[in-house]
């Protein structure tokens, strides 16, 4: 059940109540990939750092480990050792940008797995039967990610397969969380909404999916070539077409300034692999703009990373030290980078959230902003 709390202008401050525990919202999820966060960042280091959501990948883990096996280990929750929600990915975008050869037809996407080529068949059925092993707090449906730019035909065409793909995805959920041997019967559905930057085609889509009363919505197909401007006129036009009681994801966004100019426009929900892949070469992300470990005028620096972060890397280690560990390819480094990150992160939602709640949210974004262009000192 999702319930708004307040807003403040298109802001919202709400919570979203699940089988395995509630999210307040608006929320940074944390991209666990494959069941995991590269940096070797533990889900025990997750819980220390103020993380709701873990993000995990279909396609990723259906070819390997194996969704049966991830299945017959108990589901994704029990293997990975996380008891909060987890939402997985449909593997469309995967499929789409990570398979090359490919052909897609009506009854879905044959394709060849990136690791070992063997031949993979991937519908709305299959994406769904995939998820319901993993046991998923949150299923996305399956869908077809356009390329951009694509064609305005090519684009129509394809959101009406997305559409048609869509009502099967709900079909086959609805029976497989009646299934006896389901591991997770209250699984949720998120249906995605695409027409590229083609904002009527967005319009009528959100439109056709809203009718369908599904758990959830997404914005897929964004932060993929075209610009900032152009996103964020996408993100207001179709939002206010998208169902008010339900909550609205934006797929794969983004930087700082991307989750603050999109949480005033009305999105809950966000993922980006940013601040671990950041992180991990050496960019931290501090209170007062973005800063590069590896420059030499770090070598050093005994301050930590950010002298207003309260996360466990800033309270112990220097800078010259974490860049020492970098420099020397040391794995403690990226765990220490992409632990601040991550926190930074999700800290950032909490004043987001605590600003709403007060009314102050332009106000904070304004200030928050110009602490982002910043020079770390």
């Amino acid at each position: 059940m999702y319930r708004i709390l307040c807003r403040d202008g298109n802001a919202k401050r709400a919570e979203l109540s699940t089988v395995h525990g509630v999210v307040q919202t608006p929320v940074f999820m944390n991209v666990g990939t494959v069941g995991a966060m590269k940096g070797a960042v533990s889900t025990q280091d997750l819980q220390g750092i103020k993380t709701q959501v873990v993000l995990c990948n279909t396609y990723h883990l259906h070819v390997r480990p194996g969704d049966m096996v991830v299945k017959k280990l108990g589901g994704l929750h029990k293997f990975m050792v996380w008891d909060k929600p987890i939402l997985t990915d449909s593997g469309g975008f995967q499929v789409f940008s990570l398979a090359g050869l490919r052909k897609i037809k009506e009854e879905g996407v044959y394709f060849n797995s990136h690791i070992d080529g063997r031949k993979i068949f991937m519908g709305p059925e299959e994406s769904m039967q995939i998820q319901s092993h993993i046991a998923s707090t949150v299923a996305m449906a399956f869908d077809e990610c356009p390329p951009h730019p694509a064609t305005r035909k090519y684009m129509q065409d394809s959101v009406d397969r997305t559409t048609r793909w869509l009502e099967r995805c709900k079909k086959e959920m609805n029976r497989l969380n009646q299934l006896e041997d389901t591991i997770n019967p209250e699984q949720m559905l998120f249906g995605i909404n695409q027409g590229g930057t083609f904002s009527d085609i967005r319009v009528e889509h959100a439109k056709r999916i809203a009718e369908m009363d599904l758990d959830g919505y997404a914005l897929g197909g964004l932060a993929v070539g075209e610009s900032h401007e152009e996103m964020y006129d996408i993100i207001e036009k179709t939002v206010p077409y998208l169902p008010e009681d339900k909550p609205v994801y934006l797929m794969g966004v983004g930087t700082p300034e991307n989750i603050l100019e999109a949480v005033e426009r009305g999105v809950d929900f966000f993922d980006c692999v940013y601040p671990a892949r950041n992180g991990r070469h050496g960019h931290a992300y501090t209170n007062h703009g973005k800063m590069n470990l590896l420059n030499a005028k770090y070598e050093l620096d005994d301050k930590p990373l950010d002298d207003t972060c309260g996360c466990p890397v800033c309270r112990t280690y220097s800078r010259a030290y974490i860049r020492h560990l970098l420099k020397a390819k040391e794995m403690l480094g990226l765990r220490l980078m992409v632990t601040h990150n991550l926190y930074f992160y999700n800290t950032l939602m909490e004043e987001i959230r605590d600003a709403i709640e007060k009314g102050c949210f332009q106000q904070y974004k304004r200030n928050k902003l110009e602490q982002l262009k910043e020079e770390t000192k």
